[in-house]
C-alpha cells in the first residue's frame, strides 16, 4: 500500500520519529502536543456533534436506546461512557448500552481479530434485541473496522439512525452511518496505535453525545446532577452540597429535607 492510500492513522508521525531517543520531558512535550491536536479535531467535528446529539435526545426520549458498538479500545471507551451514565444522570441501565467485539472478557484482555467479524456486529446487534427507536454509534478509529461496519448496516435495514465516529475520512463508516463524526487526529506519536490520540477524541466525543443528550432530557439542573442516587458517602454529600445550592438552606436541613424525600433531590427542593 502507498504511503499516498494510507490510512492517516496508520502513517508515521515526522515529529516523533526519534522519540526512543528523546528526554523524558521531550517524549512528554511530544506526546502532549499530540493531545492538543486531538482537542482541535474534535472541534472541527462540533456541526456533526451538534446534529448527532439532537438525534439522540429526541430518539431518548421516544423510549428509545443509545447503544454503542465497537472494537478494542472503540468498544472499551463506548462500554466505559455507558456504563457511567446511570450513576451520573440516575437513568435506567438499559438506556445506554456499551457493546465490544467479543464480549466483556475483551474489556480487559486485547483480541484484536475480533474486529475483522462483519457477521458478529449483527449478532450483537440482534442480541440486545434492536428496534428502529434505537440510535446506534459506531466507533471505528480505521473507520473500517468490519465488526462495526456490519453493525450499522444491520441498524440502516431496521430504520435505526446510526452515527459513524472514526479519524480518517472516506472510509466505509463514512459511507454506511447517517451521521459521520470525523475528528481528523492523524498519525499517532507511536505509529498506529490509536488507543493515544484517536481514543482521546473518541472519549470527548462520547462525553459530548451522552452530556448534551441527558441535559436536553432533564437530568441536570443548572450544571448539576439532579438525579443522582445515594450509593456511597460521596455520592450522599454531594447530594446534599446540590439541594443546599438549589434551596438555599444549611447542609443540615439539606440533609433533613434528603431523608424525608428517600434522598431523592427532586422532591426535597420541592417541599
Amino acid at each position: 500500500m502507498s504511503e499516498q492510500k494510507m490510512l492517516k492513522t496508520e502513517m508515521r508521525n515526522p515529529d516523533t520519529t526519534n522519540i526512543d531517543r528523546m528526554t523524558t520531558a521531550g517524549m512528554l512535550e511530544c506526546i502532549q502536543r499530540e493531545n492538543e491536536n486531538a482537542v482541535f479535531s474534535v472541534r472541527k467535528a462540533l456541526s456533526e456533534i451538534e446534529i448527532a446529539c439532537d438525534i439522540i435526545a429526541e430518539k431518548l426520549s421516544q423510549g428509545g436506546r443509545l447503544i454503542y458498538i465497537g472494537a478494542g479500545t472503540s468498544g472499551r471507551l463506548g462500554v466505559l461512557d455507558a456504563t457511567e451514565c446511570p450513576p451520573t444522570f440516575g437513568v435506567p441501565r438499559d438506556m445506554v448500552i456499551g457493546i465490544i467485539a467479543g464480549g466483556e472478557k475483551c474489556m480487559f484482555q486485547a483480541a484484536e481479530r475480533e474486529e475483522d467479524n462483519y457477521e458478529s456486529g449483527i449478532k450483537d446487534l440482534k442480541d440486545k434485541q434492536l428496534t428502529k427507536n434505537d440510535v446506534v454509534v459506531g466507533i471505528s478509529a480505521s473507520g473500517n473496522a468490519q465488526y462495526v461496519i456490519g453493525a450499522i448496516n444491520y441498524a440502516n435495514e431496521l430504520g435505526c439512525e446510526t452515527v459513524g465516529i472514526t479519524s480518517n475520512e472516506n472510509t466505509l463508516i463514512t459511507k454506511c452511518a447517517k451521521v459521520s463524526i470525523i475528528s481528523d487526529t492523524g498519525a499517532e506519536v507511536i505509529t498506529g496505535s490509536t488507543r493515544m490520540k484517536a481514543g482521546t477524541a473518541q472519549k470527548i466525543i462520547l462525553n459530548m453525545l451522552s452530556t448534551v443528550a441527558m441535559i436536553k432530557l432533564g437530568n441536570v439542573y443548572e450544571n448539576m446532577m439532579i438525579n443522582l442516587r445515594p450509593t456511597n458517602e460521596k455520592l450522599k454529600n454531594r447530594m446534599i452540597k446540590i439541594v443546599t445550592e438549589i434551596i438555599g438552606v444549611n447542609e443540615e436541613e439539606a440533609e433533613k429535607l434528603l431523608e424525608k424525600s428517600d434522598w431523592n433531590i427532586r422532591k426535597a427542593v420541592q417541599k
